[in-house]
């Protein structure tokens, strides 16, 4: 989960399978490499599975396993504790002076 595009990827496909265009616009600021890469990530952990439609043009679609769905509860807890405690972040941030 190091990668910061893990929960979001994860967080975004809570409500069901997902093509990777629709993943884009939902995320919004991730590029399509970098996408590719985070699913590829999170399939290979097993937290998402790809199921590729024998269609032309060919259809691919991503969806949380119950090993990923497993992780909603502490992405969504992370989310709330971020929120609660931006203003202090922020202010912690403004406060930092590094060491010379």
């Amino acid at each position: 989960m190091a990668n910061t595009w893990n929960a979001v990827v994860l967080w975004s496909l809570r409500h069901g399978p997902r093509r990777p265009g629709r993943l884009r616009e939902e995320i919004g600021g991730i590029s399509t490499k970098v996408l590719t890469e985070t699913l590829r990530r999170l399939e290979f952990n097993g937290l998402v599975a790809r199921r590729v439609y024998a269609e032309a043009p060919p259809r691919v679609e991503y969806e949380l396993t119950a090993l990923g769905r497993s992780l909603l509860g502490p992405i969504e807890a992370f989310g709330e504790w971020a929120s609660d405690h931006a203003d202090e972040v922020m202010a912690a941030q403004d406060r930092y002076e590094p060491a010379p």
